[in-house]
């Protein structure tokens, strides 16, 4: 990653190290290596993602849904930390995705029902932010408890930002960020989306939570510094759209919303504005799940918004998640245009009924209109464009 090497201080002398988790952080740390040499280290990245390091080992594991692949490298990176003095040097390599990879469920919640909650969060609707209060308070390593686990030693966290806002405590859960939520807030969560929990999570939930209060000394000796976020991809991608001739109007790099409910509303603008354009936007959508198919909330916005813009003529759209996986699947995102509901029509596939399912990746694969990138070995939240045609 060329944005992180201006991000790396000269190698501190005495012990160094790197340690990790996200779908970004393997080709992290094969440029941090690029520029200090080998590493002592542990980085843990999504099943596909590895790259080739000379010392830091890199494990994969499971994402969205965590697995015992992560679970047993998230304990083993804890014992990596344990005995560090305060003349030690630790480089955390922090990106999305570091929610599920890093794995220490609290209290007597057992592994399965971990993976249980998170599947309950992913179709709640739940926004990002609340999903990660949540997975805070039953863990023993988010929420500035895998920095306080380095303590005393000093620690730089270089994040990847894949959320509105670019609040370093929601990046991957915060592991290296104090965070002042309790667990009566965690409570509110689960009652608002109503998630029924087990046994063992309510009462991990009413007892003493490990997440680290902002405040805490253990967190003093501890930077964190954003090298790369979306706001950023989309400045890039207008700048190449200007330098092709076209207007262009960022509508914003942190929306949230319902995927298909954001989609209506930027249909409305599409068709208001005028050509040559393009209309960049960026964030994290949910989706609340009500059907059993196979979508994403980029695929579900691509469907809702072509249903919304009815074949109108010279509207062209993508709308894909830069890590190459759009919710569960294999997919990036999709495409549409002006003939998509024409060549539904053809293919008989109904756009109205995949929507009602939530099954917008088998919507566009019948229609030919997926974006399959494969691992990008990045992670700066969703990205999507929509051009006006002159």
């Amino acid at each position: 990653m060329r944005s992180l090497a201006g991000y790396l201080p000269p190698r501190p002398a005495g012990r160094v190290t790197v340690i990790g988790a996200g779908k970004a952080s393997a080709r992290m740390a094969e440029a941090v290596e690029a520029e200090w040499g080998p590493c002592e280290g542990l980085v843990i990245t999504r099943y596909g993602y590895a790259r080739p390091t000379q010392a830091i080992r890199i494990v994969e594991a499971a994402h969205p849904v965590p697995d015992q692949a992560g679970r047993q490298a998230t304990d083993e990176m804890l014992d990596l930390l344990a005995g560090l003095r305060p003349e030690d040097f630790v480089l955390a390599l922090i990106s999305g995705g570091a929610s599920a990879l890093l794995t220490a469920p609290a209290g007597r919640v057992t592994l399965a029902e971990k993976q249980a909650v998170n599947r309950m969060l992913l179709a709640s609707g739940a926004p990002i932010g609340q999903m990660n209060v949540l997975r805070k308070h039953l863990s023993r390593v988010k929420g500035g408890q895998l920095a306080a686990a380095a303590h005393p030693a000093r620690m730089l966290a270089l994040l990847v930002s894949d959320v509105p806002g670019d609040d370093p405590a929601l990046i991957g859960s915060g592991p290296t960020v104090g965070d002042d939520s309790t667990v009566a807030d965690a409570l509110a969560i689960t009652r608002q989306w109503g998630l029924e929990l087990p046994a063992s999570v309510q009462d991990a939930l009413a007892g003493e939570s490990g997440v680290v209060p902002t405040a805490d000394p253990r967190l003093s000796r501890v930077e964190n510094v954003i090298c790369a976020a979306p706001s950023a991809s989309l400045q890039a991608a207008a700048d190449m759209a200007r330098a092709a001739g076209y207007e262009v109007e960022i509508l914003g790099d942190a929306i949230e919303g319902e995927a298909r409910d954001i989609a209506r509303a930027h249909a409305d603008l599409a068709r208001a504005a005028k050509g040559p354009c393009i209309l960049l936007s960026g964030g994290e959508l949910t989706v609340t799940r009500q059907g059993d198919g196979t979508g994403g909330p980029n695929a579900e916005y691509a469907l809702a918004l072509a249903l919304a813009l009815d074949d109108a003529p010279g509207i062209h759209a993508i709308a894909c998640d830069t890590d190459g996986v759009d919710g569960a699947a294999e997919v990036a995102g999709a495409l549409i245009g002006p003939d998509t509901l024409r060549i539904a029509r053809q293919q008989g596939a109904d756009p109205q009924a995949a929507l009602a399912r939530n099954d917008a990746h088998g919507f566009f694969a019948a229609i030919g209109g997926q974006v399959v990138t494969g691992p990008t070995l990045t992670n700066v939240n969703d990205f999507r464009a929509i051009l006006i045609e002159g």
